[in-house]
């Protein structure tokens, strides 16, 4: 059996007059003339075979059958006014879920969201922090900032090798690099004699060296790199993540490897780093994403920005690591 439905533009057309209780009014409202109201109305009463309004010589009422289909009406399109405003809010403000390791959170992303937010109000950022596998599939996040080797990569066996796991399934991912690994020796002069400034290698093997939890490989991949594989003369000194290392390292208790790409954002005062003796790990910064979702509006906004920044971020950290070079 066929629903019968009267037109939606004689309903708001009744709504409208039989608020207001006028054919004129509701014209204004409805910008069209009192005719066209007369008309729309006159064509709901044959449609529904019931009249609406009785029309007195000077002002209109509405019938009995009026007052109660009114209020239905009423009601039905405050459930599509209602339906519409949320639909139009989802679309609006989208949400982005984004997982980064803690240090680029804390020392490079974070100073920089709000530039993204300036150029995409509508979209709301939620982010997480943490260095382990991203589980995409299961929609952890929308996108992640993880640093590692990909699938196959192959690396100089010598280079410090990153034990973390960017993600926990490769299947349908985008890996974007977004930047190279490269660790520098950074510290504070307070920690060197007058008379021996850092350009011996062989000075490392009677500094306090900083290791950082995250990257256990860190230092003796540096080592391993430069030949100076026997211990170090002095105690071990160990932290949790590089941001941290690099606070260590500015209180003058060693010397801490830290990426080059967070130290442009951080507050180097005091600080030298030793370029000369800087290593390229065996891995990259990635972006990573599910292809499939990767071209979402929202998603390839924060992509094209995140990427530029971190190019913008690389020539800086650059030049600012090199001014204050050893």
């Amino acid at each position: 059996m066929s629903k019968f439905l009267p037109s939606l533009n004689a309903l708001r057309f009744f709504e409208s007059a039989g608020r207001l209780l006028s054919f004129t009014k509701a014209a204004s409202e409805l910008h069209v003339t009192q005719g066209a109201v007369s008309r729309q109305i006159r064509s709901l009463e044959n449609e529904l075979g019931i009249k609406l309004f009785n029309r007195l010589t000077r002002k209109i009422e509405l019938t009995e059958a009026g007052e109660k289909f009114l209020v239905e009406i009423t009601a039905a399109f405050s459930l599509i006014q209602d339906a519409t405003n949320e639909l139009r809010a989802h679309q609006d403000h989208l949400s982005l879920k984004i997982s980064t390791l803690p240090s680029i959170g804390s020392l490079w992303l974070m100073s920089k969201l709000h530039l993204f937010s300036q150029y995409f109000p509508n979209i709301e950022t939620r982010i997480s922090s943490s260095i382990e596998s991203i589980n995409l599939h299961g929609k952890e996040a929308d996108l992640a900032i993880r640093v590692g080797a990909k699938p196959g990569q192959q690396y100089d066996p010598r280079l410090p090798t990153i034990d973390l796991v960017m993600v926990e399934n490769w299947r349908g991912i985008l890996a974007e690099e977004l930047a190279p690994d490269i660790l520098i020796p950074v510290y504070s002069p307070n920690i060197l004699e007058i008379d021996k400034p850092l350009t011996d290698r062989k000075i490392f093997e009677t500094l306090p060296l900083i290791h950082t939890t995250s990257r256990e490989d860190a230092w003796p991949g540096w080592k391993r790199y430069y030949n100076l594989e026997g211990q170090s003369k002095t105690p071990r000194i160990e932290f949790g993540h590089f941001f941290m290392s690099l606070d260590a390292a500015r209180q003058g208790l060693g010397v801490a490897l830290i990426p080059q790409v967070i130290l442009v954002n951080s507050n180097l005062q005091g600080l030298h780093c030793a370029n000369n003796y800087q290593v390229h790990s065996a891995g990259e910064y990635y972006l990573l994403s599910l292809a499939e979702q990767a071209e979402k509006p929202h998603i390839a906004a924060f992509r094209t920005w995140v990427k530029k920044e971190f190019k913008k971020n690389l020539m800086l950290s650059m030049l600012s690591t090199h001014s204050i070079r050893s």
